[in-house]
């Protein structure tokens, strides 16, 4: 291998942040394609909306069971291998989703699908850690995260226009073919920075980083990580996210179909109004934090400030979307409050990078994304089945909003300093002021 020069290395940097974007579009592409085509399947296979609710659940929960196993994977193996063949993984049971016949079949696949899927953002997070000093993460973080709201932006009209076109099933083939498409050149194109041979200067930017000599993961630093506080705080805390995350991925389109009556193509586009706030949302993370630690905020300050109010502010602004009369003003408030749930996602995903030691960012990650989404994941069966029994989502918003402030306390409470390595013996926190006093060079 060649020495990379400067130029080389700001090159392979964000030739992986645009290739974690890719990936993550394509992630929310295939996770979004049931929600879409809610009302025609359900129809097909005679599924009611506690079924669905449970067709979604099952996504989330084996996403959630694998999170542990994978973010470890990711220490150990690197994000390349893991990242690449997960994508290819995940691409045949999104094909697979439309061959089935039954509720059971769709069940199973969607929990490979999850499985699949589970390594993304845990991967993510480590590509970047990786590749980018602390100081410099919080851009390519949130531009990395931002692929959650744009995939989610901009799949209702896409993947709308290939079910009037292709069926719904059709829909599911197309999206599995893409993906494994760009499993190949992933695979073909990134390198992990183990497997690089850097110039001096470019040495020099990661020397620059106070995490330079990084061991490998033991088993006895994961398991030190459930021995924290900042741990569980991050994991507990990230259910508000992903509760008020997936109730809208599940049932807002329906929502949008079935309470405020509108047509399946004008869903697809009247969405893409909140996902471009939250994409707003995901992209403001990243660059508060940054403003928020050069104005003197500790790291773990600057992530957990803007994850508390984005919470609330997404509590606050989704109640009111569902009891006003006017579509305009549902649609207003639901960009809003998404707007503060994505600036709280793409928070809680730069929390985890400057909460823990290089060498266990995917573990953490996969610790949040496993108890996060294990709890969000009830939102969509228990939102079906409110919806079975009420007729309408509004109690299921309601109960959003109250899971949304009890995230923001856990944050609040449990949160305060990051986790140190000490070797073999596990991790332990070390303390941080809460401003950082800058002095001369």
């Amino acid at each position: 291998m060649s020495p990379m020069n400067t130029l080389s290395l700001r090159r392979s940097q964000w030739t992986a942040v645009v290739l974690l974007m890719l990936m993550g579009i394509i992630n929310y592409f295939d996770r979004s394609t049931v929600a879409i085509a809610n009302h025609l399947l359900s129809r097909d296979l005679a599924l009611s909306a506690t079924q669905m609710g449970w067709i979604f659940s099952a996504f989330s929960w084996a996403y959630a069971f694998a999170q542990l196993p994978t973010g470890a994977l990711v220490d150990r193996k690197g994000a390349r291998l893991v990242l690449g063949w997960a994508l290819a993984a995940w691409s045949v049971a999104q094909a697979v989703c439309g061959l089935t016949t039954s509720m059971l079949q769709l069940l199973a696949a969607r929990v490979c699908l999850g499985i699949g899927e589970s390594p993304q953002y845990t991967g993510g997070v480590k590509v970047i850690s990786d590749w980018f000093r602390v100081s410099e993460r919080g851009l390519p973080t949130g531009v990395f995260l931002a692929s959650t709201t744009i995939g989610s932006m901009i799949a209702p009209p896409l993947l709308t226009s290939l079910m009037v076109t292709f069926g719904w099933r059709g829909m599911f083939v197309i999206m599995g073919v893409v993906g494994g498409l760009l499993a190949v050149v992933w695979l073909v194109v990134y390198r992990d920075r183990n497997e690089v041979r850097l110039a001096p200067e470019d040495q020099a930017y990661f020397q620059d980083d106070t995490e330079v000599a990084v061991p490998k993961a033991s088993f006895a630093d994961w398991k030190g990580l459930f021995l924290h506080r900042t741990t569980w705080g991050i994991a507990l805390g990230f259910v508000g996210v992903m509760y008020m995350v997936l109730l809208t991925l599940a049932w807002l389109p329906g929502y949008l179909a079935g309470e405020r009556q509108l047509s399946v193509e004008g869903t697809g586009w009247v969405l893409t109004i909140p996902y471009l706030f939250a994409t707003l949302g995901m992209f403001s993370s990243g660059w508060v934090a940054d403003r928020l630690i050069a104005a003197g905020i500790r790291p773990i300050a600057s992530r957990k400030l803007p994850l508390i109010a984005g919470l609330l502010g997404g509590a606050l602004f989704s109640v009111p979307s569902v009891f006003v009369d006017s579509i305009v003003a549902c649609i207003a408030y639901l960009s809003v409050a998404m707007f503060f749930v994505n600036l709280a996602g793409g928070s809680a995903w730069g929390l985890v990078s400057v909460a823990a030691p290089r060498q266990l960012v995917a573990s953490l990650g996969s610790i949040q994304n496993f108890i996060g989404f294990f709890g969000g994941s009830f939102a969509p069966v228990v939102s079906g089945w409110i919806i079975d029994r009420t007729h309408s989502i509004a109690l299921a918003f309601v109960l959003a909003a109250g899971v949304a402030c009890l995230s923001a306390l856990a944050y609040f409470l449990l949160v305060d300093r990051p986790i140190a390595a000490t070797g073999d013996q596990g991790t332990t926190q070390r303390n941080e002021p809460d401003v950082i006093i800058k002095t001369g060079a």
